[in-house]
């Protein structure tokens, strides 16, 4: 039998607890729910993964890197920053219809952490990688279009993650595809309307 790697090993345990997670919920997600899940030995965790909470931060970066892979290759060099911000929406709008019980169990993540003492840190670091993958979709897009922003790049990202929260719940709730699309046209012209042309912004005098 060829040998499993660690890498190997972490990402199939990542995928068990996505699994178990989308069918039986967050607090169902035990190290020996998992293991069972991905048919292997609870020594095999514990030799990928130093905690449960260590394999969950890696479940969310598994994730969001996911998810800022397909926004930022939505990108095209050449377009405005209102198509850059769409496009990237619409790349992340169309990986939630491909993986929905994905994302919900995010959602669900989030709000079980923050009711189990201990693990409000898991939050944290969720909403950090989301932000960070905001501010990188952001920054690219204005640098791709020759802008630049008219507010602080980190209040934006804010701005964007909370519009795509919205996006993300009320799409999980009715599947309105046509609504989930006016509202990432709403959202793309709101926020490429921040937007300064490079001539326009006056460097300021020594």
């Amino acid at each position: 039998m060829s040998r499993v790697s660690s890498a190997e090993r972490r990402a199939a345990l990542v995928r068990a607890a996505l699994r178990v997670i989308d069918r039986d919920g967050v607090h169902a997600a035990t190290t020996r729910m998992i293991v069972a899940e991905a048919g292997m030995s609870l020594a095999s965790f514990h030799y990928a993964f130093r905690s449960r909470d260590e394999m969950m931060r890696e479940l969310i970066a598994f994730v969001v890197a996911d998810e800022q892979r397909v926004s930022l290759e939505a990108l095209d060099p050449d377009a405005d920053i209102r198509s850059a911000v769409r496009a990237g929406m619409r790349a992340y709008f169309e990986l939630l219809r491909a993986h929905p019980s994905r994302e919900q169990a995010l959602q669900e993540l989030v709000q079980y952490s923050l009711r189990t003492p201990g693990l409000e840190h898991l939050p944290r670091a969720q909403y950090a990688s989301y932000f960070h993958t905001a501010r990188v979709l952001l920054e690219r897009g204005a640098e791709n279009a020759g802008v630049q922003w008219g507010l602080p790049i980190e209040q934006l990202a804010r701005i964007l993650i909370a519009i795509t929260d919205g996006l993300t719940v009320a799409w999980l709730a009715d599947r309105d595809d046509e609504a989930a699309g006016t509202l990432i046209d709403f959202a793309a012209d709101t926020i490429g309307a921040l937007a300064l042309s490079r001539r326009s912004v006056t460097p300021k005098s020594s």
